[in-house]
């Protein structure tokens, strides 16, 4: 089987191997085992390997580079034009020889392959929509909502199965509900039996990028600390805001507290989620934030914005603490679960039980399932 994969991930080449962002690659390893030819079409960039980058693991990869194309410039909407011709001939021919073709939405190159998916009513296809689905979603880009649009359309797409994060009303039978995993049924641990009523371990896993709202975290953590509470608060992750959350750190003389520890491999990360009591995330916009899922599957409590699919995951509270991205409302929050610590321990215990549900070996099996023809 020839699977095609059409994404707009970034990718370094080193030596005979293909790098990029390695929750992305991990998952697609998963599904690389059950086939027999990978052909990849995505940007090829001229970067350093970093600690969050990992290989595909196959023997037979094709990788057809494309350029990237960015629209946040008039320079960059000019130059994207005169790229998208070219781009959409590779996405074309990769398709015509493929067996399986796999979207991977949103992003720009997500679009263009959503339209020349059209041209190929009888080849089977899979999209991962990594986004957040919601269909009352507001402030959406246009390009999202014309994804989504696609991929829902029966007549113009067939033969597809859209996976995407949470179950939702009227969707059409090209929408199938899915999640994602980065545990395995070996990895299932009874969570350890954390004190509530001590000193409290806070991180925050995930780009230090406005989206993801990392600033709103510290001042939370900080507002927690000045009603009484003993925190360390780690940050794991790099962005174009970790100066200024830097600054912040110390212009507020958080320092001996707050930390930002930049990116770690998985066995550091997955050893302090253990050792953590909240997860702390208020994003937003996620699709299925994997960091709230791997946090809960070591018992670790999200503290989590109400958004996309993570009230299902949360079950509306008693897997985690939904909050407002409001600073005063996310404190009070907070508080009345901290002030409860016999309702943390179980808050704890339900998340954990729900997250080891989801494990890679499951993710597996649904997987193969998707691959047959």
């Amino acid at each position: 089987m020839n699977f095609v994969i059409i994404t707009h991930v970034k990718h370094i080449k080193q030596n005979e191997d293909f790098f990029a962002y390695a929750p992305y690659v991990r998952e697609m390893n998963i599904w690389l085992k059950h086939v027999s030819k990978v052909t990849i079409v995505a940007p090829l960039v001229n970067y350093k390997k970093s600690e969050i980058d990992i290989a595909y693991q196959h023997n037979n990869i094709q990788f057809k580079s494309i350029p990237e194309i960015v629209f946040k410039s008039f320079y960059g909407i000019i130059t994207s034009i005169f790229k998208i011709p070219l781009i959409c001939f590779s996405i074309f021919k990769a398709c015509r020889e493929a067996d399986h073709i796999h979207l991977r939405c949103p992003g720009n190159i997500g679009l263009l392959g959503c339209f020349i998916q059209i041209f190929f009513p009888n080849k089977v296809k899979t999209a991962k929509y990594a986004g957040n689905w919601n269909p009352n979603a507001s402030n959406q880009p246009k390009s999202y909502k014309l994804q989504k649009w696609l991929l829902s359309n029966t007549f113009l797409t067939r033969n597809m199965t859209a996976l995407v994060y949470g179950n939702w009303k009227n969707q059409t039978k090209n929408i199938k509900a899915f999640f994602t995993a980065t545990f395995s049924n070996q990895e299932k641990e009874v969570p350890v039996n954390r004190n509530y009523s001590g000193d409290l371990r806070f991180v925050f896993l995930g780009s230090l990028v406005e989206g993801k709202r990392p600033l709103l975290a510290i001042q939370i953590v900080e507002a927690l600390i000045k009603k009484g509470s003993n925190i360390k608060f780690d940050i794991y992750g790099e962005g174009v805001l970790k100066n200024d959350l830097q600054n912040y750190i110390v212009d507020n003389n958080l320092q001996n507290k707050v930390r930002i520890l930049g990116n770690r491999n998985q066995a550091e990360i997955k050893l302090a989620l253990k050792e953590s009591h909240f997860l702390i995330l208020p994003s937003k916009s996620e699709g299925w934030p994997k960091a709230v899922a791997e946090a809960m599957f070591f018992g670790v409590i999200p503290i989590v914005t109400s958004i996309s699919c993570v009230p299902f995951m949360l079950d509306n509270g008693n897997r985690g603490v939904l909050i407002a991205p409001s600073l005063e409302k996310a404190v009070v929050t907070i508080n009345e679960y901290l002030k409860d610590t016999k309702r943390l321990k179980i808050v704890s215990n339900n998340a954990s039980d729900w997250s080891q549900k989801y494990t890679l070996d499951v993710f597996e099996t649904e997987i193969i399932k998707l691959l047959k023809p």
